[in-house]
Protein backbone atom coordinates (compact mmCIF):
# COMPACT_ATOMS: atom_id res chain seq x y z
CA UNK A 1 0.00 0.00 0.00
CA UNK A 2 2.89 2.56 0.87
CA UNK A 3 4.24 1.96 -2.83
CA UNK A 4 0.94 2.27 -4.16
CA UNK A 5 0.41 5.56 -2.12
CA UNK A 6 3.89 6.79 -3.14
CA UNK A 7 3.10 6.59 -7.24
CA UNK A 8 -0.25 8.32 -6.39
CA UNK A 9 1.15 11.11 -4.74
CA UNK A 10 3.78 11.94 -6.84
CA UNK A 11 3.91 15.29 -8.14
CA UNK A 12 4.69 16.65 -11.59
CA UNK A 13 7.67 17.45 -12.63
CA UNK A 14 8.69 20.91 -12.56
CA UNK A 15 8.22 24.09 -15.20
CA UNK A 16 7.58 21.58 -17.47
CA UNK A 17 8.54 23.25 -21.53
CA UNK A 18 6.37 26.05 -23.31
CA UNK A 19 4.69 25.32 -26.39
CA UNK A 20 7.29 25.94 -29.42
CA UNK A 21 7.10 26.42 -33.12
CA UNK A 22 8.05 22.68 -33.49
CA UNK A 23 5.08 21.08 -31.31
CA UNK A 24 3.19 23.14 -34.35
CA UNK A 25 5.34 21.24 -36.81
CA UNK A 26 4.71 17.99 -34.92
CA UNK A 27 1.04 18.55 -35.11
CA UNK A 28 1.19 19.35 -38.83
CA UNK A 29 3.00 16.67 -39.74
CA UNK A 30 0.46 14.24 -38.62
CA UNK A 31 -2.54 15.93 -40.17
CA UNK A 32 -0.35 16.05 -43.38
CA UNK A 33 0.64 12.55 -43.44
CA UNK A 34 -3.35 11.32 -42.63
CA UNK A 35 -4.37 13.26 -45.25
CA UNK A 36 -1.43 11.88 -47.69
CA UNK A 37 -2.57 8.38 -46.03
CA UNK A 38 -6.66 8.71 -47.00
CA UNK A 39 -5.66 9.98 -50.78
CA UNK A 40 -3.15 7.14 -51.31
CA UNK A 41 -5.62 4.22 -49.53
CA UNK A 42 -8.71 4.26 -50.89
CA UNK A 43 -9.14 0.81 -49.95
CA UNK A 44 -9.37 2.00 -46.51
CA UNK A 45 -12.93 1.55 -44.85
CA UNK A 46 -14.02 5.25 -43.71
CA UNK A 47 -10.81 6.25 -44.79
CA UNK A 48 -12.23 10.12 -44.58
CA UNK A 49 -13.59 9.53 -41.10
CA UNK A 50 -10.10 8.41 -40.15
CA UNK A 51 -8.51 11.00 -41.61
CA UNK A 52 -11.11 13.38 -40.15
CA UNK A 53 -10.47 11.75 -36.42
CA UNK A 54 -6.56 12.25 -36.94
CA UNK A 55 -6.99 15.77 -37.85
CA UNK A 56 -9.49 17.08 -34.87
CA UNK A 57 -7.60 15.07 -32.86
CA UNK A 58 -3.93 15.75 -33.58
CA UNK A 59 -4.06 19.07 -31.94
CA UNK A 60 -4.28 17.73 -28.55
CA UNK A 61 -0.50 17.50 -28.90
CA UNK A 62 -0.11 20.49 -28.26
CA UNK A 63 -1.12 20.25 -24.70
CA UNK A 64 0.49 17.18 -23.96
CA UNK A 65 2.78 18.73 -21.23
CA UNK A 66 0.54 21.00 -19.77
CA UNK A 67 -2.31 18.79 -19.27
CA UNK A 68 -1.48 15.14 -20.21
CA UNK A 69 -4.12 13.31 -18.30
CA UNK A 70 -7.27 15.29 -19.96
CA UNK A 71 -5.26 15.03 -23.54
CA UNK A 72 -5.23 11.66 -23.12
CA UNK A 73 -8.80 11.28 -22.28
CA UNK A 74 -9.80 13.42 -25.07
CA UNK A 75 -8.08 11.51 -27.60
CA UNK A 76 -8.24 7.90 -26.41
CA UNK A 77 -12.23 8.64 -25.73
CA UNK A 78 -12.60 10.16 -28.76
CA UNK A 79 -11.12 7.64 -31.11
CA UNK A 80 -13.90 5.28 -29.66
CA UNK A 81 -16.76 7.28 -31.68
CA UNK A 82 -15.54 6.50 -35.12
CA UNK A 83 -13.97 2.62 -34.31
CA UNK A 84 -17.93 2.14 -33.09
CA UNK A 85 -19.65 3.64 -36.38
CA UNK A 86 -17.38 1.64 -38.17
CA UNK A 87 -17.76 -1.35 -36.41
CA UNK A 88 -13.47 -1.63 -36.49
CA UNK A 89 -10.65 -0.29 -34.81
CA UNK A 90 -9.01 2.96 -36.71
CA UNK A 91 -5.85 1.36 -38.41
CA UNK A 92 -4.79 4.89 -40.39
CA UNK A 93 -0.60 4.77 -39.57
CA UNK A 94 -1.18 8.73 -38.35
CA UNK A 95 -3.22 7.44 -35.73
CA UNK A 96 0.60 6.67 -33.65
CA UNK A 97 0.23 10.54 -31.79
CA UNK A 98 -1.90 8.82 -29.52
CA UNK A 99 1.93 6.93 -28.77
CA UNK A 100 2.79 10.49 -28.31
CA UNK A 101 0.07 11.54 -25.61
CA UNK A 102 0.96 8.59 -23.57
CA UNK A 103 4.84 9.01 -23.38
CA UNK A 104 3.61 12.33 -22.50
CA UNK A 105 1.30 11.17 -19.52
CA UNK A 106 4.26 9.40 -18.22
CA UNK A 107 6.73 11.96 -18.55
CA UNK A 108 4.75 15.23 -17.43
CA UNK A 109 1.44 13.90 -15.42
CA UNK A 110 1.32 13.60 -12.05
CA UNK A 111 1.70 10.42 -9.78
CA UNK A 112 -2.63 10.03 -9.92
CA UNK A 113 -2.76 10.97 -13.36
CA UNK A 114 -0.11 8.14 -14.96
CA UNK A 115 -2.50 6.01 -12.76
CA UNK A 116 -5.94 7.11 -14.02
CA UNK A 117 -4.67 7.53 -17.40
CA UNK A 118 -2.77 4.24 -17.83
CA UNK A 119 -6.51 2.85 -16.52
CA UNK A 120 -8.16 4.27 -19.20
CA UNK A 121 -5.97 3.38 -22.26
CA UNK A 122 -5.83 -0.27 -20.81
CA UNK A 123 -10.05 -0.10 -20.09
CA UNK A 124 -9.82 1.32 -24.44
CA UNK A 125 -8.05 -1.50 -25.29
CA UNK A 126 -9.97 -4.52 -23.37
CA UNK A 127 -13.19 -2.67 -24.64
CA UNK A 128 -11.78 -2.72 -28.24
CA UNK A 129 -10.64 -6.66 -27.57
CA UNK A 130 -14.41 -7.67 -25.75
CA UNK A 131 -15.98 -6.12 -28.75
CA UNK A 132 -14.31 -7.85 -31.53
CA UNK A 133 -12.24 -5.03 -32.84
CA UNK A 134 -8.46 -6.47 -32.07
CA UNK A 135 -7.34 -10.02 -32.32
CA UNK A 136 -5.22 -11.71 -29.23
CA UNK A 137 -2.13 -11.14 -31.16
CA UNK A 138 -3.04 -7.57 -31.58
CA UNK A 139 -3.77 -7.13 -28.04
CA UNK A 140 -0.16 -8.44 -26.92
CA UNK A 141 1.15 -6.30 -29.84
CA UNK A 142 -0.29 -2.93 -28.73
CA UNK A 143 0.42 -3.50 -24.87
CA UNK A 144 4.19 -4.02 -25.66
CA UNK A 145 3.95 -0.59 -28.03
CA UNK A 146 2.44 1.09 -25.18
CA UNK A 147 4.66 -0.19 -22.32
CA UNK A 148 7.67 1.21 -24.71
CA UNK A 149 6.01 4.35 -24.78
CA UNK A 150 5.30 4.55 -20.73
CA UNK A 151 8.53 3.51 -19.94
CA UNK A 152 10.21 5.91 -22.61
CA UNK A 153 8.59 8.40 -20.63
CA UNK A 154 9.45 7.41 -16.96
CA UNK A 155 13.32 7.04 -18.29
CA UNK A 156 13.24 10.60 -19.32
CA UNK A 157 11.09 12.27 -16.15
CA UNK A 158 13.22 10.44 -13.63
CA UNK A 159 16.97 11.01 -15.74
CA UNK A 160 15.56 14.42 -15.76
CA UNK A 161 15.14 14.36 -12.04
CA UNK A 162 18.34 12.84 -11.48
CA UNK A 163 20.09 15.65 -12.67
CA UNK A 164 17.96 18.36 -11.16
CA UNK A 165 19.10 16.71 -7.82
CA UNK A 166 22.55 16.92 -8.79
CA UNK A 167 22.13 20.62 -9.88
CA UNK A 168 20.96 21.19 -6.95
CA UNK A 169 23.68 19.28 -4.61
CA UNK A 170 26.11 21.21 -6.67
CA UNK A 171 24.21 24.65 -5.82
CA UNK A 172 24.18 23.06 -1.97
CA UNK A 173 27.80 22.41 -2.06
CA UNK A 174 28.65 25.68 -3.23
CA UNK A 175 26.92 27.70 -0.74
CA UNK A 176 28.49 25.65 1.96
CA UNK A 177 31.63 26.86 0.60
CA UNK A 178 30.90 30.40 -0.02
CA UNK A 179 29.67 30.11 3.66
CA UNK A 180 33.04 28.69 4.71
CA UNK A 181 35.03 31.90 2.41
CA UNK A 182 32.99 34.16 3.86
CA UNK A 183 33.45 32.57 7.66
CA UNK A 184 36.94 32.06 7.42
CA UNK A 185 38.61 34.88 5.35
CA UNK A 186 35.92 37.91 6.04
CA UNK A 187 35.68 36.51 9.55
CA UNK A 188 39.02 36.86 10.14
CA UNK A 189 39.58 39.71 9.03
CA UNK A 190 36.68 41.25 11.23
CA UNK A 191 37.59 39.62 14.58
CA UNK A 192 40.90 41.09 13.87
CA UNK A 193 39.56 44.92 13.33
CA UNK A 194 37.30 44.08 16.96
CA UNK A 195 40.36 42.76 18.88
CA UNK A 196 42.56 45.92 17.68
CA UNK A 197 39.83 48.04 18.38
CA UNK A 198 39.11 46.93 22.04
CA UNK A 199 43.26 47.06 22.24
CA UNK A 200 42.94 50.96 20.93
CA UNK A 201 40.00 52.05 22.95
CA UNK A 202 42.28 50.57 26.03
CA UNK A 203 45.11 52.39 25.55
CA UNK A 204 43.39 55.65 24.07
CA UNK A 205 43.95 58.14 27.17
CA UNK A 206 47.09 56.56 28.08
CA UNK A 207 49.67 55.84 24.91
CA UNK A 208 47.86 57.63 21.64
CA UNK A 209 50.78 56.39 19.70
CA UNK A 210 49.54 52.81 20.52
CA UNK A 211 46.42 53.79 19.47
CA UNK A 212 46.99 55.29 16.40
CA UNK A 213 48.77 51.99 15.76
CA UNK A 214 46.10 49.98 16.48
CA UNK A 215 43.64 52.44 13.66
CA UNK A 216 46.35 51.78 11.36
CA UNK A 217 46.08 47.86 11.76
CA UNK A 218 42.43 48.44 11.48
CA UNK A 219 42.46 50.14 7.93
CA UNK A 220 45.03 47.25 6.94
CA UNK A 221 42.30 44.68 8.00
CA UNK A 222 39.02 46.54 6.71
CA UNK A 223 41.47 47.15 3.65
CA UNK A 224 42.03 43.07 3.14
CA UNK A 225 38.43 42.39 4.09
CA UNK A 226 36.80 44.21 1.22
CA UNK A 227 39.43 42.82 -1.20
CA UNK A 228 38.68 39.54 -0.20
CA UNK A 229 34.63 39.98 -0.47
CA UNK A 230 35.74 41.69 -3.74
CA UNK A 231 36.94 38.48 -4.57
CA UNK A 232 34.55 36.01 -3.90
CA UNK A 233 31.33 38.61 -5.67
CA UNK A 234 33.72 38.53 -8.63
CA UNK A 235 34.03 34.79 -8.63
CA UNK A 236 30.31 34.27 -8.35
CA UNK A 237 29.67 36.81 -11.46
CA UNK A 238 29.69 35.59 -15.11
CA UNK A 239 32.45 36.78 -17.22
CA UNK A 240 30.64 37.02 -20.64
CA UNK A 241 30.30 40.68 -21.43
CA UNK A 242 26.57 41.58 -22.20
CA UNK A 243 26.31 42.89 -25.69
CA UNK A 244 26.51 46.73 -27.01
CA UNK A 245 23.40 48.92 -25.74
CA UNK A 246 21.70 50.94 -27.73
CA UNK A 247 23.56 54.14 -29.26
CA UNK A 248 26.64 52.43 -29.37
CA UNK A 249 26.52 52.07 -25.27
CA UNK A 250 28.50 48.89 -24.11
CA UNK A 251 28.38 47.55 -21.03
CA UNK A 252 30.94 45.25 -19.79
CA UNK A 253 31.24 43.32 -16.74
CA UNK A 254 34.70 42.34 -14.40
CA UNK A 255 36.25 38.98 -15.52
CA UNK A 256 35.83 36.68 -12.59
CA UNK A 257 38.47 35.64 -10.59
CA UNK A 258 41.05 33.77 -11.59
CA UNK A 259 43.80 34.62 -9.12
CA UNK A 260 44.30 31.37 -7.25
CA UNK A 261 43.91 30.49 -3.70
CA UNK A 262 45.86 30.51 -0.59
CA UNK A 263 48.25 27.38 -0.60
CA UNK A 264 49.93 25.84 1.87
CA UNK A 265 53.15 28.25 2.22
CA UNK A 266 50.28 31.67 2.82
CA UNK A 267 50.33 29.68 6.15
CA UNK A 268 53.72 31.91 6.85
CA UNK A 269 52.00 34.88 6.60
CA UNK A 270 49.76 34.19 9.90
CA UNK A 271 52.86 35.29 11.58
CA UNK A 272 51.90 37.97 14.04
CA UNK A 273 53.55 39.93 16.55
CA UNK A 274 50.40 40.22 18.17
CA UNK A 275 48.18 40.75 20.59
CA UNK A 276 48.38 38.11 20.97
CA UNK A 277 51.52 37.14 19.47
CA UNK A 278 51.11 33.90 16.31
CA UNK A 279 54.31 31.71 15.67
CA UNK A 280 54.25 29.99 12.45
CA UNK A 281 56.51 27.07 12.07
CA UNK A 282 56.22 25.09 8.86
CA UNK A 283 58.51 21.36 8.45
CA UNK A 284 59.07 19.69 5.11
CA UNK A 285 58.14 20.40 1.74
CA UNK A 286 55.04 22.48 1.04
CA UNK A 287 55.71 22.23 -2.54
CA UNK A 288 54.40 18.36 -2.12
CA UNK A 289 50.89 19.26 -0.95
CA UNK A 290 48.44 19.53 -3.33
CA UNK A 291 46.82 22.93 -3.87
CA UNK A 292 43.12 21.89 -2.77
CA UNK A 293 44.84 20.70 0.41
CA UNK A 294 47.26 23.61 1.20
CA UNK A 295 44.29 26.07 0.72
CA UNK A 296 42.47 23.75 3.26
CA UNK A 297 45.19 23.68 5.45
CA UNK A 298 45.72 27.79 5.70
CA UNK A 299 41.88 28.02 6.04
CA UNK A 300 41.68 25.91 8.82
CA UNK A 301 45.09 27.42 10.35
CA UNK A 302 43.76 31.17 9.99
CA UNK A 303 40.01 30.10 11.32
CA UNK A 304 42.11 28.45 14.48
CA UNK A 305 43.98 31.86 14.97
CA UNK A 306 40.69 33.60 14.44
CA UNK A 307 38.98 31.42 17.71
CA UNK A 308 42.57 31.64 19.88
CA UNK A 309 42.59 35.32 19.09
CA UNK A 310 39.01 35.64 19.78
CA UNK A 311 38.12 33.52 22.59
CA UNK A 312 41.15 32.58 24.57
CA UNK A 313 41.53 34.60 28.07
CA UNK A 314 44.68 35.58 28.48
CA UNK A 315 46.46 33.88 26.17
CA UNK A 316 50.04 34.88 25.76
CA UNK A 317 50.81 33.23 22.21
CA UNK A 318 49.56 30.95 19.28
CA UNK A 319 51.20 28.88 18.09
CA UNK A 320 50.84 26.98 14.30
CA UNK A 321 52.84 24.31 13.63
CA UNK A 322 52.38 22.41 10.22
CA UNK A 323 54.52 19.24 9.69
CA UNK A 324 54.84 17.74 6.19
CA UNK A 325 55.13 13.79 6.27
CA UNK A 326 55.38 11.49 3.73
CA UNK A 327 51.78 10.34 3.19
CA UNK A 328 49.88 13.77 4.96
CA UNK A 329 50.43 17.28 6.23
CA UNK A 330 49.12 17.80 10.14
CA UNK A 331 48.08 20.95 11.19
CA UNK A 332 48.78 21.84 14.87
CA UNK A 333 47.60 24.98 16.38
CA UNK A 334 47.35 25.68 20.32
CA UNK A 335 47.02 28.59 22.59
CA UNK A 336 47.95 29.29 26.13
CA UNK A 337 44.64 30.67 27.30
CA UNK A 338 42.60 30.12 29.74
CA UNK A 339 40.94 25.92 29.29
CA UNK A 340 37.06 26.14 28.57
CA UNK A 341 35.14 24.58 31.56
CA UNK A 342 33.56 21.63 29.47
CA UNK A 343 34.12 19.67 26.19
CA UNK A 344 32.87 20.29 23.09
CA UNK A 345 29.34 20.04 22.53
CA UNK A 346 28.08 17.65 19.85
CA UNK A 347 32.03 17.61 18.42
CA UNK A 348 31.12 21.15 16.95
CA UNK A 349 31.90 25.05 18.34
CA UNK A 350 33.39 24.33 21.69
CA UNK A 351 31.94 26.14 24.65
CA UNK A 352 34.28 29.06 25.29
CA UNK A 353 34.84 29.32 21.60
CA UNK A 354 31.58 30.57 20.24
CA UNK A 355 29.31 27.81 20.98
CA UNK A 356 26.71 29.23 18.22
CA UNK A 357 29.10 29.80 15.35
CA UNK A 358 29.86 27.80 12.35
CA UNK A 359 33.88 27.67 12.60
CA UNK A 360 34.51 24.27 14.05
CA UNK A 361 31.93 23.02 11.69
CA UNK A 362 33.14 24.57 9.00
CA UNK A 363 36.87 23.06 9.84
CA UNK A 364 35.69 19.60 10.22
CA UNK A 365 33.83 19.69 6.37
CA UNK A 366 37.47 21.20 4.72
CA UNK A 367 39.04 18.18 6.04
CA UNK A 368 36.54 15.90 5.93
CA UNK A 369 35.96 16.81 2.02
CA UNK A 370 39.74 15.99 1.49
CA UNK A 371 39.68 12.33 3.52
CA UNK A 372 41.54 13.97 6.29
CA UNK A 373 40.30 14.60 9.94
CA UNK A 374 40.25 17.36 12.68
CA UNK A 375 39.87 17.50 16.73
CA UNK A 376 40.24 19.95 18.99
CA UNK A 377 39.59 20.55 22.31
CA UNK A 378 41.63 21.43 25.54
CA UNK A 379 45.18 20.83 25.70
CA UNK A 380 46.90 19.31 28.86
CA UNK A 381 49.13 21.99 28.75
CA UNK A 382 46.30 24.64 28.64
CA UNK A 383 44.62 26.34 26.23
CA UNK A 384 43.02 25.55 23.49
CA UNK A 385 44.46 23.20 20.78
CA UNK A 386 43.37 22.31 16.77
CA UNK A 387 44.58 19.53 15.08
CA UNK A 388 44.25 18.71 11.54
CA UNK A 389 45.60 15.81 9.39
CA UNK A 390 44.96 15.54 5.42
CA UNK A 391 46.36 13.33 2.83
CA UNK A 392 49.08 14.86 0.58
CA UNK A 393 47.22 15.15 -2.73
CA UNK A 394 43.19 15.29 -1.57
CA UNK A 395 40.31 12.41 -0.89
CA UNK A 396 41.40 9.09 -1.80
CA UNK A 397 37.84 7.91 -0.40
CA UNK A 398 36.42 10.46 1.61
CA UNK A 399 33.86 9.26 3.79
CA UNK A 400 31.57 10.52 6.16
CA UNK A 401 32.72 13.05 9.06
CA UNK A 402 34.75 11.90 11.37
CA UNK A 403 34.14 13.75 14.11
CA UNK A 404 36.47 13.36 17.58
CA UNK A 405 37.14 15.37 20.79
CA UNK A 406 40.85 16.43 21.02
CA UNK A 407 42.87 14.29 23.17
CA UNK A 408 46.49 15.89 24.03
CA UNK A 409 49.08 13.45 23.43
CA UNK A 410 47.12 11.06 20.61
CA UNK A 411 49.43 9.64 17.87
CA UNK A 412 48.52 11.60 14.84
Amino acid sequence: MSAIRSVWDEPRPADPPARAWWDWAVVGVFVGAAVIEGIARPDLPGRWLQVATVVVLAPTLLWRRAHPLLMVAIAFVASGIPAVLLGRELDLAAGVFQLVLAYALFRWGSGRAMVLGGALILAKLGVNTALGYQGWSDVAAGLVILSAAFALGLAFRYRAGARRREREQVVLLERERLARDLHDVVGHHVSAVAVRAQAGLAVSRTDPAAAAEALRVIEGEATRALAEMRTLVRALRSDEAPAAGAAGDATTRAPADRTPGPTLADVERLADAGPPPVRVVIEGDPARVSAAVGSAVHRIALESVTNARRHARGATGIAVLVTVRDQDVRLHVSDDGATPARPPRDGYEPVGYGSTGYGLAGMRERAVLLGGTLAAGPDVAGGWAVEAVLPLSGPAGAGAPRARQYRPGRPA
